[in-house]
């Protein structure tokens, strides 16, 4: 079982990658953080958590939608006959 301090960690636990970026938006970037306040790194990972969850509530979103249109609505009317759909 785990300790909070475990917990914890695990939350807090960081992973260092390297990107390749153009030379001019590493400098955009900089200036970007920089008036937020923040690191180009905690810029990049917030944009992309962001992006991460729009994607997983799309999902859920798309999955809703389907199971609904797969069960069904009753509008409460009824199958018109096939000469009241071909009426002139």
């Amino acid at each position: 079982m785990s300790t909070k301090t475990e917990i914890a960690r695990q939350k807090t636990s960081k992973v260092n990658i390297t990107l390749k970026l153009d030379k001019d938006l590493i400098r955009r970037a900089r200036v970007l953080a920089a008036e937020k306040g923040t690191s180009v790194s905690a810029l990049l990972a917030a944009k992309l958590e962001e992006d991460l969850d729009r994607r997983a509530s799309y999902e859920e979103s798309k999955k809703r939608a389907l199971a609904d249109l797969a069960k069904g609505w009753d509008l409460g009317g009824r199958v018109p006959t096939r000469e009241e759909m071909h009426e002139r």
